[in-house]
């Protein structure tokens, strides 16, 4: 990141079906996983129900700028299940947070377009695929006609098969690559707003996601927003010989890096801490 840059951060807009959110800041998206399977049990929570809001409530107020909610477990080697049944899981889910909070912004974590098409009439305001349209040939003329934003991530082959197909010539330039024509196809398809996710733990190895990260402005060139998912993930508690519950403090340690490094949005498991991780941040970049 340019000296420039940090000193005169450019002004980032998104447009959600006719409102304007400005991303002057680094934003905190909240994973609310409606799963029984995802690979950080405190992230598990059923869609309906006290519990649910509790921890919807307990997100806005510690400062999440977006809930990304997910019905479809994502995790290396994750079972597939129905287009029904991840519908079942979310659309109940979205349908409660926007009764409840209508002002909180809600991304819909899936690959399938009918998912999101279903999820933005509930409300949501948000679409964010990790196939970034592989898994779906439909995704981005249905985006293109939803009006909201897209998050599209760089990953190879499906979440069953992914840790298989690691192998790259030269990682960063073949993901510039991918979201360079990610990038051309969403524009073809009427979509106004992308932002990119590096996908870390997807197609790629614990030294990969390393060197993705301390490269993470190289993608400022797509001058497109930069979203980090790497909350309590692989390439923290593996190398830290823990277990995913034990990986805030790694966690927290990456954010930093993440931030320094260009990341505009923080796709976390834990708000608050995220939260303070971005305050220190901006003592130092404000």
């Amino acid at each position: 990141m340019d000296f420039e840059d940090i000193l005169f951060p450019p002004k980032i807009t998104l447009r959600s079906k006719g409102k304007l959110l400005l991303l002057d800041r680094p934003w905190v998206m909240g994973i609310l996983n409606v799963t029984p399977d995802s690979f950080f049990a405190g992230s598990r929570i059923e869609s309906e129900g006290h519990k649910f809001l509790e921890r919807v409530e307990q997100m806005i107020q510690q400062g999440a700028d977006i809930l990304d909610v997910g019905g479809y477990s994502t995790r290396p080697g994750a079972d597939e299940i129905s287009e029904e049944e991840e519908l079942n899981r979310v659309i109940p889910a979205i349908r409660l947070i926007k009764s409840q909070f209508p002002e909180i912004l809600v991304s819909i974590d899936s690959f399938r377009a009918k998912v999101a098409a279903a999820a933005v009439k509930e409300g949501a305001d948000l679409v964010n695929d990790i196939s970034a349209g592989s898994l779906d040939k439909k995704m981005f003329e249905t985006v293109g006609n939803l009006d909201v934003p897209y998050i599209a991530m760089h990953m190879r082959g499906s979440p069953k098969e992914m840790q298989t197909l690691t192998h790259y010539e030269d990682i960063l330039l073949e993901m510039l690559q991918y979201f360079a024509e990610k990038l051309a196809a969403c524009k073809k398809a009427g979509i106004k707003d992308v932002i990119i996710d590096p996908g870390f733990g997807f197609a790629k190895t614990l030294d990969q996601n390393y060197w993705i990260l301390k490269n993470l402005s190289y993608f400022k060139i797509i001058q497109s927003p930069i979203l980090a998912g790497v909350s309590r993930k692989s390439m923290i508690y593996k190398i830290l010989g823990l277990s995913p519950e034990k990986a805030l403090n790694g966690t927290t340690a990456l954010h930093m890096a993440a931030l320094i490094n260009g990341a505009n949005i923080l796709r976390v498991h834990d708000v608050k801490e995220a939260k303070q991780t971005i305050n220190l941040y901006k003592q130092i970049y404000p």
